[in-house]
């Protein structure tokens, strides 16, 4: 293992036993990709802020479940993306209108800077708020394939849908972004 994996695996175990400070060190490396997560899906910036919060509450009473078949960060991850789905299909059921927050927070899960690059960060820039105004299942189902990194069998599960229902939903999406961003284009 490498020491980044030996040090996320000894903090995890002192996380087990208690110890506030490993807790602390574990949502400091974490909360700004989990904060991401939760935008992306959610697409609203204080309720990402409190799904984020509720994750690592949850994942540290329930650190015990974690088994490390995975990495903890994508144990986590899997936490968030499952209290944003519920708390947006909630949002969804019940028709709410909210108010958009243009990208507020854009840094990605490396802590990369966008602002590096100008150009390239105009470009990411037009590409979510693209992404943002397309149906609500579409924007979470390219959220969850393109930016989140799952295949098509987890969005399957995710969303509960069939496989051929999420190759065409994808598929769609795409093409719906596309024309968003042609029509940007010109």
């Amino acid at each position: 293992m490498t020491p980044t994996i030996n040090h996320i695996n000894d903090l995890v175990d002192r996380c087990r036993e208690g110890d506030q400070r490993a807790q602390m060190q574990v949502y400091d490396r974490y909360y700004k990709a989990m904060y991401n997560t939760a935008f992306r899906i959610t697409g609203h910036s204080a309720e990402a802020e409190d799904i984020m919060q509720e994750a690592f509450l949850s994942a540290f009473t329930k650190i015990d479940s974690f088994h490390g078949n995975s990495t903890f960060g994508a144990w986590l991850k899997r936490i968030v993306v499952n209290e944003s789905i519920t708390a947006y299909n909630k949002s969804v059921k019940l028709g709410e209108v909210r108010y958009n927050d243009e990208l507020k927070n854009e840094a990605d899960d490396t802590g990369v800077a966008l602002a590096e690059d100008e150009k390239a960060s105009k470009k990411v820039r037009k590409i979510l708020k693209a992404i943002n105004l397309l149906k609500s299942n579409y924007r979470l189902g390219l959220t969850l394939h393109l930016i989140e990194g799952y295949d098509y069998e987890e969005i399957c599960e995710i969303m509960d849908i069939s496989y051929a229902n999420c190759r065409t939903m994808i598929s769609r999406a795409k093409q719906s972004l596309r024309k968003k961003l042609e029509k940007d284009g010109k």
